[in-house]
C-alpha cells in the first residue's frame, strides 16, 4: 500500500465541523481481546460556549492525503474532560455501545452456574441478553463445557476468563460480539485486514518521517514447552492428568469436568505458551493498513531478532490534524495449528 506523505485527519459524526476546527491532536487505541477500541480528541475551547454532549456519536478517518483516508470506525462519547488553562477539552469515546444508562446491566457482576453446555452456546446465550449479536468462530462453538461457575463478575468478564483457557478472545465490534482465535476477530466480523509488510528505509533515523524502531522483549528463564491439566474421573474415584506437548511442563491448577474440556483447555494454554514467549514493540509511522490481531510482515531489511511473520496484540496510532502520524505497535508471534 502505497501511503504518501501528508498526514490527515477527519472526524464525521456529532458535531464535526466544530471538532475538525478545534482539533489539537487525537489517539486511536485498538487492542485484542475484551478491551474496546478507544478514541482520544483534545480540542481547543478557547472562546467556545458549548462541548460535544456524552452519549453522542462520532467516528474518525485517517491516513495521507495522498493516498487518502480510511474509516476507523465509529465510536460513543463516554468521557468529557475540561481544562481551564489552557482551555481545552479531552474527549474520550468507545467503540462499543457503553452507556452511563445500563438498562441490561452490562456493568453489574452476578453469581451463576451453567451446565452441561458448549462454548458457543454460553457465549450466544450472554451476550445476546445485553444486545449484541454474536459471532462464534466454528472451532470454538462445540467445546463442552460440563459445569461452569460464574462468581460475583460481570457477564463479559467471566465470559473473558472461560475463553483464555482456550487462548481465544472476545471483542465488542459495533453492534456484534466476537468469539473467535487470536488473529481471526476482524475476519469472523466480517472486516478482513491484509497483511502489512514493512521495510526499514536506508536512512532510517530518529526525527525522518519513515523512522522505526523495534524492540523485543523475550524470557530467557526456563520456558515451559507443555501444559498438564486435570480433570475429575467421577467413575473411577481418582485424578487423571491430560499432557499437552512436551516436557518441561506447565501445570494449570484448575480441574476440569471431563477429558474433552481438560484436553481443550491444555491445548489452548499451549497456544499461549508459544505465542507470548517473544513480545515485539514497534514504533512505525501510522498505518491505516494496521490492526489489532492484524498480521505484520517484517522482510529481510529488519534484523534478524525481528523478521518475520507477528501477530498484532494492541495498536496505539495517534497524530494532530495536519502534523504527525505515528503508530505503537504491540505483537506477539502467531501460532499456526
Amino acid at each position: 500500500m502505497s501511503l504518501g506523505y501528508t498526514p490527515a485527519v477527519e472526524i464525521y459524526g456529532a458535531n464535526a465541523a466544530l471538532l475538525n476546527a478545534r482539533l489539537i491532536d487525537w489517539e486511536r487505541v485498538d487492542a485484542s481481546g475484551i478491551q474496546s477500541d478507544t478514541l482520544k480528541l483534545t480540542i481547543n475551547t478557547e472562546g467556545l460556549s458549548g462541548t460535544p454532549s456524552a452519549g453522542a456519536k462520532i467516528g474518525i478517518r485517517v491516513g495521507y492525503l495522498e493516498s487518502g483516508l480510511v474509516d476507523r470506525g465509529e465510536y460513543i462519547i463516554s468521557r468529557r474532560t475540561p481544562n481551564l488553562f489552557p482551555p481545552r477539552l479531552v474527549i474520550v469515546a468507545t467503540a462499543a455501545p457503553f452507556k452511563a444508562l445500563d438498562e441490561t446491566e452490562f456493568k453489574a457482576r452476578r453469581s451463576a452456574s451453567y451446565g452441561p453446555t458448549t462454548l458457543g452456546a454460553l457465549f450466544r446465550e450472554l451476550t445476546s441478553k445485553h444486545g449484541f449479536s454474536p459471532r462464534v468462530a466454528p472451532e470454538l462453538a462445540m467445546i463442552k463445557i460440563e459445569h461452569v461457575d460464574q462468581s460475583n463478575e460481570t457477564d463479559m468478564g467471566f465470559l473473558t476468563r472461560i475463553v483464555a483457557q482456550y487462548d481465544a478472545v472476545t471483542k465488542p465490534v459495533n453492534e456484534l460480539y466476537v468469539l473467535a482465535r487470536r488473529g481471526q476477530t476482524k475476519s469472523i466480523s466480517g472486516k478482513i485486514l491484509a497483511p502489512v509488510t514493512l521495510t526499514v528505509t536506508s536512512n532510517n533515523h530518529p526525527g525522518d518521517q519513515a523512522f522505526m524502531n523495534a524492540t523485543t522483549d523475550e524470557d530467557e528463564r526456563v520456558k515451559f514447552k507443555g501444559c498438564k491439566t486435570t480433570w475429575w474421573d467421577g467413575s473411577a474415584g481418582k485424578e487423571c492428568v491430560v499432557e499437552s506437548g512436551v516436557s518441561p511442563f506447565k501445570r494449570v491448577r484448575q480441574r476440569y469436568q471431563g477429558e474433552a474440556e481438560a484436553k481443550e483447555a491444555g491445548e489452548g494454554q499451549l497456544r499461549k505458551i508459544e505465542r507470548e514467549s517473544i513480545k515485539l514493540r514497534i514504533d512505525a509511522p501510522g498505518n491505516p493498513g494496521f490492526g489489532a490481531e492484524g498480521l505484520l510482515n517484517l522482510d529481510a531489511t529488519w534484523p534478524d531478532f525481528a523478521q518475520g511473520a507477528w501477530s498484532i496484540d494492541r495498536l496505539t496510532e495517534s497524530g494532530s490534524r495536519q502534523q504527525s502520524y505515528r503508530a505503537v505497535i504491540e505483537a506477539s508471534r502467531p501460532v499456526v495449528k
